[in-house]
């Protein structure tokens, strides 16, 4: 406990929800170092925008809300988002004064003496009377397990690795993934490959007309639901259906988005659908079913939240997530939770990171600070 160091509150993680907490505890009188600390295991600012792929442009993100207090204005649409954001979340924690330390890597948080939480990092431990958890979920994709998966002779990457289309040139993909990104794969990668198979657990939804205020708050709502039950929270995105804009009504017309049902198994040489599975058009016949050649699987199979460092204080709830109140852990309220479930959107990020700021200045007007 020597080389522990004290602050009233520690942030983990410097995306838009991490980032809107620090500017809400400095506008509170909170300072930075002192009072509080923000702590990023990434190389550089830009949260997890950083490590988008190039054709990725800024022009191609849908709904980029500015941090609070300082717009982000003139970014060139052409330009990768990797580096518009990335600059802008620099600018922004000069402007604000954040002193976020990165990189450093949080191992575990535990129960500490006098009521405090120890925060054990690569770089020592913070003693803290509060907790911000800001680490989204970039650094934890999902990756299914089908039959065969590890007899596949080609490549498999997930989104988190995705380089750009250009490096598919010429090869057999089949696209793993209902989402946004599945579907901005398929469009970039198909003028560059042979052959390209889109296949999904489940038809896609695509969604006409605006995305307005009320079918933001529904679908916020239906993700605030699981979590108060304690359940493992879905992307608001899940709720949402993909936006049916000119570029996907091209991929349609082009049968580039022809969605195909999940394979049931992966070969050394592609996937196979079991006798009784709908057909392929693209695809040969075997003895027992349909077979696709393929060169590279890409899962754009979504991201869990990377909360595993949370684990010693027995946060999760029976359904295996953490049921939250507002932003508060409802079985710790030393512990807020920004950008997990509801709060997964730059909007609601910010509007999480103040709530739980709010909350933290009442819980510690409460409490004696300990000995």
């Amino acid at each position: 406990m020597n080389n522990t160091r004290e602050v009233e509150v520690v942030v983990i993680g410097a995306g838009q929800a991490g980032l809107a907490g620090a500017y809400h505890l400095r506008r509170s009188g909170f300072e930075p170092d002192s009072d509080f600390v923000v702590l990023d295991h990434s190389p550089g600012p830009g949260g997890a925008w950083q490590f988008r792929w190039p054709s990725l442009t800024y022009g191609k993100v849908h709904g980029m809300h500015a941090l609070p207090g300082m717009e982000l204005t003139d970014a060139d649409p052409a330009r990768p988002s990797a580096e518009v954001i990335s600059d802008y979340f620099d600018r922004y924690e000069r402007t604000f004064d954040l002193r976020v330390r990165r990189p450093v890597d949080v191992r575990a948080v535990r129960e500490g003496p006098g009521g405090r939480l120890l925060v054990e990092t690569s770089e020592g431990v913070w003693s803290t009377r509060a907790l911000i958890n800001a680490t989204g979920t970039w650094d934890r994709p999902f990756w299914p397990r089908y039959p065969g998966q590890e007899t596949f002779r080609g490549r498999q990457l997930h989104t988190a690795q995705y380089p750009g289309p250009e490096e598919f040139a010429g090869q057999r993909v089949v696209v793993v993934g209902g989402g946004a990104s599945g579907t901005q794969h398929l469009l970039e990668i198909a003028p560059y490959a042979a052959a390209t198979t889109w296949v999904t657990r489940r038809p896609p939804v695509f969604r006409e007309g605006p995305f307005d205020e009320d079918a933001g708050r529904a679908a916020v709502a239906l993700v605030e639901e699981r979590v108060r039950q304690g359940l493992p929270p879905r992307s608001v995105v899940s709720v949402t259906g993909l936006p049916l804009n000119d570029a996907v009504r091209q991929g349609i017309e082009d049968g580039v988005l022809d969605r195909q049902p999940m394979f049931d198994r992966v070969t050394p040489t592609g996937v196979d659908w079991r006798w009784g599975s709908p057909l392929l058009e693209r695809s040969r016949e075997l003895g027992g079913g349909r077979h696709v050649d393929a060169d590279v699987i890409l899962w754009a199979t979504g991201f869990r939240a990377a909360i595993d460092h949370l684990t010693p204080l027995r946060l999760r709830e029976p359904g295996g997530g953490i049921r939250l109140e507002g932003t508060r852990a409802a079985v710790d309220p030393r512990v807020h939770l920004v950008g997990y479930g509801p709060s997964a959107s730059t909007i609601g990020a910010n509007r999480a990171g103040r709530a739980a700021v709010r909350d933290i200045r009442r819980l510690l007007a409460r409490q004696p600070v300990a000995a």
